[in-house]
C-alpha cells in the first residue's frame, strides 16, 4: 500500500489539475465581466448578488452538510454495508431537496414583496431583481455539492473538481453569445444571471450521472434512514455555525464595501451623525471581489483540494479509533500547507500589481481600477497560508466529532473582523477590509491549531516547525529572485509586457523555490511533483 504522503500527493495532483483549469477559466470570466461592465455600481450589484447564493452553497452544500455527511456515511457503510449507506444517502438527498425548495420559494416571495411594498433606491432594487433570478441557483448547487460528497466517499474526486469549470464555461458562453443580444447594460446583467442558473442545471446533471454509474439508486424505503438523517442535520448545526463565520466574514466585507462606498450620483457625505465623508470609492465591492478571486486561486488549487483529499482519510482514521494515523496524516497536511501556502502568500504580495493589470485591466476597467484591485490582492494574499491551514485544522476537528471548537473560535474572529473592518476603512480605505480579514485569519489559524494539538495529544510539532522554517527560507530566496526579475521587466511596454511581468517572475519563483527546497532537503514540495507507478485510487 502506498504511503499517506504518496496517496495524498497523487490525489492532490489530480484535484489540483482540474481546479487549476477551473480557476483559469474563472479569471478569464472575471476579466470578461470587468471589461464589459467596468468597475462600478452595476458590477458591484452583480458581485454582491452572486455572493448570497454562493454563501448558501458553501454552508449547506459543500460545507456543513458534506462535512457532517462523510464520517456518518463511511461509518454506516463499514458497519452495515453498501445498501444501508445507499438508503441513507437517498434520504439525505430527498430531505435536502425538499428543504431547499421551500427555502427558495420563501426567499422569492420576500424579494417580490420588497418590490411591491418597499421604496428602494435604484441600486437596491437592482440588487433585489438580480437576487430574484439567482436564488434558484442555491437549490441546484447545494444538491450538486451533496452528490459530490457521495463521490468523495468513493474516492472519486475528478468530477466534483471539474464542476466549477462547468459554471465558468457556461458563464463565458453567455458573455460571448447571449449577452451581446442586448445593448442596455442592466438588461445584459439580467441575462448573465439567467446564464448562471442554466449553469447550475448543467452542474447538477454531471455528478448525478456519475453517482448513478457507481450503482446508487432510489429506494422506496428511504424513510428507514430517517433517524440517521435527523442525527445528521442536528450535527450540522455547529458545523454550519463554524463555516458560516468564515462565509459571513466574506459577505460582510462585500456589504460594507457596497454600503460605505460613495454613490456614483449621490452626495459626498453619509447620513450619519456628523455627516462624515464616504470612506470608500464606488467600485470597492468589485475590487474586493476581484482581489478575493486572485487569492482564492492558490487557496482553491491547493488548500481546498488538500482538504478534499485529506478529510476522508482523517475521518476514516477517527472512525476506526486510530489516533496515531490521524496525527500522522494531520501533520502531513500542515507540512504541505507550509510547503505551498507560505510561498503562495509571498508570491501574491509581490505580483499583485502585474496580476491585476494582466487579468482585469481591459475595456472599461482602467489603470486606477487595477491599482485598487492590486492592493486588495496583496492584502488578502498575505494570509493564504492561514486560509489553507484553517481548512485543514477545521477538518481535523470535524473528523474527530468536535464541531463546537471551530465555531467558538470563529465567533470571536467574526467580532474581531467586524471591528477591524469598521475601523480600518477610515484609515486604509477599501484595502482595510482585506487587511482585517487576513490578520484575523492568521490569529484564528494559530489559535485553532494550538487547540487541536491539545485535543489529540500532539501532531509531530517538530516536523511541522522544520517544514515552516525550510519553506520560509526557500520563500525568502524566491522573493529576492522575483524582485530582481520584476526590476528588469519594469518598463516592458504593451500587452506582451503585462504577460511577461507575470509569467517570467512566476517561472523564476518556481525554479528558485524548488531549487532552494532541494538544497535544504525539504522533501514535501518535491513529493507533490512525483508521478508514482502505483495505480491511482482516484477515478477520472
Amino acid at each position: 500500500m502506498p504511503s499517506s504522503l504518496a496517496r495524498v500527493s497523487r490525489n492532490l495532483r489530480l484535484v489540483s489539475l482540474y481546479t487549476i483549469a477551473s480557476r483559469v477559466l474563472g479569471l478569464v470570466r472575471d476579466a470578461a465581466m470587468a471589461a464589459r461592465f467596468g468597475n462600478g455600481p452595476l458590477l458591484d450589484a452583480f458581485t454582491v448578488a452572486f455572493r448570497i447564493p454562493n454563501l448558501a452553497r458553501a454552508l449547506l452544500g459543500e460545507g456543513a452538510l458534506a462535512t457532517a455527511f462523510l464520517p456518518a456515511f463511511l461509518a454506516l457503510r463499514n458497519e452495515h454495508g453498501r445498501d444501508a449507506a445507499n438508503r441513507f444517502a437517498v434520504a439525505v438527498l430527498i430531505v435536502l431537496a425538499g428543504l431547499l425548495t421551500a427555502l427558495v420559494a420563501v426567499a422569492e416571495l420576500v424579494l417580490c414583496g420588497l418590490g411591491w411594498g418597499a421604496t428602494l433606491s435604484s441600486d437596491a432594487d437592482l440588487l433585489r431583481r438580480l437576487l430574484l433570478i439567482l436564488t434558484p441557483y442555491v437549490g441546484l448547487i447545494c444538491v450538486t455539492s451533496q452528490l459530490s460528497a457521495l463521490l468523495h466517499a468513493d474516492s472519486r474526486f475528478a468530477i466534483p473538481a471539474v464542476l466549477l469549470a462547468v459554471l465558468n464555461l457556461v458563464w463565458l458562453l453567455g458573455l460571448w453569445a447571449i449577452v451581446p443580444h442586448w445593448s442596455e447594460p442592466t438588461t445584459q446583467l439580467f441575462a448573465m444571471a439567467w446564464c448562471v442558473v442554466a449553469a447550475g442545471v448543467a452542474q447538477l446533471l454531471l455528478p448525478l450521472s456519475a453517482v448513478w454509474a457507481l450503482g446508487y439508486r432510489y429506494v422506496a424505503d428511504w424513510r428507514r434512514a430517517w433517524s440517521g438523517v435527523k442525527t445528521l442535520f442536528a450535527q450540522m448545526a455547529p458545523v454550519v455555525g463554524g463555516l458560516m463565520i468564515t462565509q459571513v466574514n466574506v459577505l460582510l466585507d462585500s456589504l460594507i464595501a457596497w454600503g460605505f462606498a460613495r454613490p456614483e450620483h449621490g452626495p459626498a457625505v453619509m447620513s450619519l451623525p456628523g455627516e462624515p465623508l464616504y470612506p470608500l470609492a464606488a467600485g470597492t465591492a468589485s475590487a474586493l471581489y476581484f482581489g478575493q478571486r486572485l487569492y482564492q486561486f492558490p487557496l482553491g488549487v491547493f488548500g481546498v483540494a488538500l482538504g478534499t483529499v485529506l478529510f476522508p482519510l482523517l475521518a476514516e482514521h477517527a472512525q476506526r479509533g486510530d489516533r496515531e494515523r490521524l496525527r500522522e496524516d494531520f501533520s502531513l497536511g500542515l507540512r504541505l500547507v507550509a510547503a505551498i501556502g507560505i510561498p503562495a502568500s509571498a508570491g501574491l504580495m509581490l505580483l499583485a500589481g502585474p496580476l491585476a493589470a494582466l487579468c482585469f485591466q481591459y475595456g472599461a476597467f482602467d489603470a486606477d481600477d487595477a491599482a485598487q484591485t492590486a492592493s486588495m490582492i496583496a492584502a488578502y494574499g498575505s494570509g493564504v497560508w492561514a486560509y489553507c491551514g484553517l481548512l485543514i485544522i477545521h477538518r481535523g476537528f470535524y473528523a474527530i466529532g468536535d464541531r463546537m471548537t471551530p465555531m467558538r473560535v470563529g465567533l470571536g474572529s467574526l467580532g474581531l473582523n467586524l471591528i477591524g473592518n469598521l475601523t480600518l476603512i477610515w484609515i486604509l480605505g477599501g484595502t482595510g477590509l482585506a487587511v482585517s480579514t487576513a490578520v484575523v485569519s492568521m490569529l484564528q489559524c494559530v489559535t485553532v491549531g494550538w487547540l487541536f494539538r491539545q485535543r489529540i495529544g500532539g501532531w509531530n510539532g517538530r516536523a511541522v516547525a522544520v517544514a515552516v522554517l525550510k519553506s520560509s527560507f526557500a520563500t525568502l530566496v524566491m522573493s529576492f529572485a522575483v524582485l530582481a526579475t520584476l526590476r528588469m521587466l519594469d518598463h516592458w511596454p504593451g500587452w506582451s509586457g503585462r504577460g511577461l511581468r507575470v509569467l517570467i517572475p512566476v517561472a523564476v519563483a518556481v525554479v528558485t523555490y524548488y531549487a532552494t527546497a532541494w538544497f535544504v532537503r525539504f522533501h514535501e514540495p518535491w513529493e507533490m511533483l512525483k508521478v508514482g507507478s502505483e495505480k491511482s485510487q482516484v477515478e477520472s
